[in-house]
C-alpha cells in the first residue's frame, strides 16, 4: 500500500460504502499516477458517482483508504477542505453564472481569499488577467470572452465550467460525463480540451460515450457493483468477456 500511495496522486484501497444495506462501493481499489488521465466507465449503479463523492468528501467510506497527493488522508477532511487542497469536480450539468460574461465567470473562479470582506475589495490585476487569458486559450473561448454565459451553446458552457475549475489551479480534476448532450463536433473538441489539460494536470473522467473514451486514448477502469471489473486500454477492456456481458453487450 505504502509504495502505491506514495507514487499516486489518488489512491483508493479497500473502499466500501453502504446505503441501507446496499453496497455502492465494495472493496474498491485503484490508483491514478501524477499527471495521468484516467477514464472510468461502467453500467448505471456501478459506483462511479459514489467513488467521486468519496474522493471529494461528500460521502464517508465505511472502510478503506483514500489518499491524495501521496500522504493526505481524504477521509479526515470535509468537502471545502478537500476542494482547497486541489481537487476540482465538474458535474454533468454545467453550472455557470449565466448573467455574467465568460471573463467575469473566470474572474469569480480565480483562486484567492473569497471571504466577504476580501471579496468586496478584490480587484482584477495583471496576474489574474494573464491567468484568464491562458484559460481562454486552453478552452478555445477567447473569441467569446465578453459574451454572456447565457448565450453560449451547451458545449461552450461545459468548457467554461472546466475553465472555472482550472482557475482554481487544482492538482486533480474529476469530470463527470462531460459530453452528455453535445454535438459530435463539441464532443471531439472536448476530448481535445481534456488532452490539453492532462499535459499539466491529473484528470479522472467518468463517461458512457465509448467513441469519446477512445478519442481520449487513456487507460480505462471499468466498475461493476462497486469494484473494479477490468482495467487497461479500451481495446483490452472491450475484449473482456465480463465487460461485454455486464456493460458493452454483443
Amino acid at each position: 500500500m505504502e509504495h502505491l500511495a506514495t507514487n499516486s496522486i489518488l489512491y483508493l484501497s479497500g473502499v466500501s460504502v453502504s446505503f441501507d444495506g446496499f453496497k455502492a462501493l465494495n472493496n474498491l481499489s485503484f490508483h491514478v499516477a501524477p499527471g495521468e488521465m484516467r477514464a472510468i466507465i461502467g453500467p448505471n449503479g456501478a459506483g462511479k458517482t459514489t467513488m467521486m463523492d468519496v474522493v471529494t468528501g461528500k460521502t464517508r467510506p465505511d472502510v478503506g483508504h483514500v489518499i491524495f497527493d501521496q500522504d493526505i488522508d481524504l477521509t479526515k477532511h470535509d468537502e471545502a477542505q478537500i476542494a482547497n487542497m486541489g481537487i476540482g469536480r465538474k458535474f454533468q450539468k454545467p453550472s455557470v453564472f449565466e448573467s455574467q460574461s465568460v471573463t467575469d465567470n473566470l474572474e469569480l473562479a480565480l483562486q484567492g481569499d473569497r471571504r466577504v470582506l476580501p471579496t468586496l475589495f478584490w480587484r482584477s490585476g495583471a496576474d489574474s488577467a494573464q491567468a484568464i487569458d491562458a484559460i481562454l486559450e486552453t478552452t478555445r473561448l477567447d473569441h467569446l470572452r465578453n459574451e454572456l454565459a447565457a448565450n453560449l451553446s451547451h458545449g461552450q458552457k461545459q468548457w467554461l465550467e472546466i475553465g472555472m475549475l482550472l482557475a482554481q489551479d487544482p492538482k486533480l480534476l474529476l469530470v463527470d460525463e462531460p459530453v452528455a448532450g453535445m454535438t459530435d463536433a463539441e464532443t471531439a473538441e472536448t476530448a481535445a480540451l481534456l488532452r490539453r489539460i492532462a499535459k499539466t494536470h491529473s484528470v479522472v473522467v467518468v463517461e458512457h460515450d465509448m467513441d469519446f473514451v477512445r478519442d481520449l486514448d487513456v487507460r480505462v477502469t471499468v466498475l461493476h457493483e462497486g469494484s473494479v471489473l477490468s482495467d487497461g486500454s479500451l481495446d483490452h477492456v472491450s475484449k473482456d468477456e465480463r465487460v461485454i456481458e455486464v456493460y458493452l453487450g454483443r
